[in-house]
């Protein structure tokens, strides 16, 4: 664990301190939860950009087709 010092504005530091005796959490607890729900939400939106960005890359679709159709075949295949 480190130890790290910061400066936020007031009114958010009340907010933090509103919040923490609301959830009876302390204000560093509350403040490491915000920050892993906000980073997985931007590793989330790294996802549905690259998404984005591979359905507009006609290789990667064509690749993926092809992908599908062996899943497919495998999939028949197995059941019969």
């Amino acid at each position: 664990m480190a130890t790290y010092t910061s400066t936020l504005p007031d009114d958010l530091l009340q907010r933090l301190a509103d919040y923490a005796k609301k959830l009876s959490l302390p204000k560093n607890k509350l403040m490491e939860n915000a920050l892993n729900l906000y980073l997985d939400h931007l590793k989330r939106a790294e996802y549905v950009k690259s998404y984005k960005k591979a359905a507009q890359d006609d290789d990667i679709l064509m690749v993926a087709e092809e992908g599908m159709e062996y899943y497919l075949k495998q999939i028949e295949d197995e059941a019969g």
